[in-house]
């Protein structure tokens, strides 16, 4: 047999061959993709499950598919080394257009033989039009100087002279503008950025600025926002339902040479989940322990709703006339830690009941509180009846003394304060609210060491009041702290404090306002 005629074979072979990888690549794409979309579903699912949202285990499962996800997704994006042909038609990637309010700078590539001769022939080249794709490119924090100019004249005839009124500085005898203290303040306690990093970052641009000079920086912007604290308080002791919780905090303790702890309080009031349109608001305080006197000292005069954990504080309060709201979260986070150490029949049982609860809260989330009521007296109260009754039941078979009955005794000895929220629609089934408040101070815990106790923390404090209403009401807390420090150093009138308030405030209403002056 000729040379020639085993010439097809062998291509028919190297053809079968790349078919053959080919078919292996598309079905790890396809495999892969499919993985990806299992896990987006997973985390979509384990994020719309509230009740699991505080427990710590579901946390960090939610960061490790996070990551998982993270991996595959910048696998899926780097293209497969040899496995691809240069003739097969790649995937067509989704085309997202950028933010039109970013800034763009163009940037015009010409031919490398230039835009008038023709490379081949030489002869001149007209343009038929262009093609152009925009890429999202940063840059690195850009810091400048701006300096304040005031001519001076003088009139010829009286020889008066006349000037501009210097600008209000946000420092005295300071160096920096309010838009300089408000980067300093959120990247402290949004970005949780220490201020001797923060520091560190600037003198690596070339900008020698003390940490003892940021500190300084970031107690007059405190001291700047402390009306618009004043008036969040105000706002949140109106509500007739409030969220509380409280978290540890570590304090430098000079006297003793070594770290103490003390208290954040938060305070909050959104009704957004009942349909209510009224503003929400997020009221913190710091204390040096953890006493009961605090939060009656907070809420004195407070009638409403307190929906809080079962800390023995509050009862000064529900003795005064404040109706205690209970948090299922709570009662569950008691037995998903038994169910986590040893799965059983009674643990899943409670579990799946409570679930089922939340499903129902689910559907009806950001709905008027009398279509809330009615789900929850039609659907909810007999699940919750059941509910006890199994408690009562697995009570009776335990021994006092055991985890799970102290669990379930938890639950119990706050029943009529868990059912509350069966008889009125504005009231929420657990506290999240107030814990996804204090999500962002656990993660900066490690900035929390003052040099003066009881000062930095009220400072700490009130900060997070300002950054964490903001948020609530979509506000860029950078921006707004900017321009509102700026207002309130140049005399805003105090009549007019509601303009400035975070669910007033606008950076585009800000803007007209700066025009208009």
């Amino acid at each position: 047999m000729s040379q020639a005629s085993l010439a097809p074979s062998d291509a028919e072979a190297r053809i079968a061959v790349l078919e053959a990888s080919l078919a292996r690549a598309n079905a790890a794409l396809a495999a892969r993709d499919l993985l990806i979309e299992t896990l987006r579903g997973q985390i979509a699912r384990l994020r719309r499950m509230q009740f699991g949202a505080s427990s710590e285990k579901l946390t960090r499962e939610i960061a490790q598919l996070e990551l998982a996800l993270e991996e595959l997704e910048t696998e899926s994006a780097v293209p497969e080394t040899g496995a691809a042909l240069s003739d097969t038609p790649g995937r067509p990637a989704p085309v997202r257009a950028l933010p039109d309010h970013l800034p763009r700078e163009e940037v015009v590539h010409e031919p490398a033989s230039g835009a008038c001769t023709c490379p081949d022939c030489g002869g001149a080249l007209r343009r038929l039009g262009q093609d152009a794709h925009e890429m999202l490119d940063v840059l690195p924090v850009h810091w400048r100087v701006v300096r304040n100019i005031r001519p001076k004249y003088s009139c010829r005839t009286c020889e008066k002279i006349v000037q501009a009124v210097a600008p209000v500085k946000a420092v005295a005898r300071g160096k920096a503008t309010f838009a300089t203290l408000a980067h300093v303040v959120v990247s402290k306690f949004e970005h949780h950025l220490p201020l001797y990093r923060q520091s560190e970052m600037m003198a690596a641009q070339g900008l020698d600025i003390d940490r003892s000079t940021l500190a300084g920086w970031v107690g007059q912007a405190a001291a700047l926002l402390d009306p618009i604290v004043s008036r969040i308080r105000e706002e949140v002791l109106k509500g007739d339902k409030i969220h509380a919780d409280d978290t540890p905090v570590p304090v430098l303790d000079p006297g003793r040479g070594r770290t103490a702890t003390g208290r954040l309080w938060v305070y909050a009031v959104d009704d957004r989940a009942s349909g209510n349109t009224a503003p929400p608001a997020t009221w913190y305080r710091f204390t040096t322990d953890r006493t009961g006197a605090h939060p009656q000292a907070h809420l004195a005069g407070f009638r409403g709703f307190l929906q809080a954990d079962a800390y023995a504080g509050y009862d000064g309060l529900y003795r005064s006339g404040v109706t205690e709201v209970a948090c299922w979260a709570h009662f569950r986070r008691k037995v998903f830690d038994l169910h986590e150490r040893v799965a059983t029949p009674l643990t899943t049982d409670i579990l799946e009941r409570i679930g089922a609860l939340y499903s129902i809260e689910a559907e009806v989330r950001g709905r008027p509180p009398d279509v809330r009521l009615a789900a929850r007296q039609n659907r909810t109260k007999p699940l919750v009846d059941a509910l006890r009754e199994a408690l009562d039941a697995a009570l009776r078979r335990l021994s006092p003394k055991s985890d799970m009955a102290k669990a379930i005794a938890y639950g119990t000895k706050r029943w009529l304060a868990l059912c509350r929220f069966l008889d009125d629609g504005r009231l929420e089934i657990d506290n999240n609210i107030a814990e996804r408040a204090l999500r962002g101070v656990a993660v900066g815990r490690r900035n929390w060491l003052f040099a003066g106790s009881k000062t930095g923390g009220e400072r700490a404090a009130a900060i997070y009041t300002v950054i964490q209403t903001c948020k609530a009401n979509g506000v860029d807390p950078q921006t707004y702290i900017a321009d509102v420090t700026g207002k309130i150093a140049a005399d805003w009138p105090a009549a007019r404090w509601d303009e400035l308030m975070p669910w007033n405030w606008s950076a585009q209403t800000a803007e007209r306002v700066a025009q208009a002056a």
